[in-house]
């Protein structure tokens, strides 16, 4: 088994629903940290989800308000994430940038 540290990152450059990050089907992941900052002087909300592998989608949060230049943390707990479950970000405005930082858990010997 190995412990992977990551961070996922995403410019948003449309107001498009973007994957940040997919957990593969042979591990689980605990998100610690997921810091979203528009970084265009306007304002914008972000919607954030969690589309499990029946494809059945959950808000994790829908109403992210971010002023001009403003960053806010989402997740006040760590988010578990199973097996080839999805966390996309969706922004008002194309000028957010997402980071996720992570812990990966393979269940494989690598």
């Amino acid at each position: 088994m190995a412990n992977i540290y990551k961070n996922e990152k995403k410019s948003l450059t449309s107001t498009a629903l973007t994957t940040l990050y997919t957990v593969p089907s042979n591990s689980r992941a605990i998100v610690k940290s997921l810091l979203v900052a528009e970084d265009n002087g306007g304002a914008a909300v972000v919607k954030v989800t969690l589309v499990d592998a029946a494809a059945a989608i959950f808000v994790v949060d829908n109403d992210v308000n971010l002023s001009a230049n403003q960053r806010e943390q989402v997740l006040n707990e760590p988010l578990i994430m199973e097996e080839s479950e999805i966390l996309k970000v969706q922004a008002s405005s194309g000028q957010v940038d997402v980071v996720a930082s992570l812990l990966e858990i393979n269940r494989e010997d690598r």
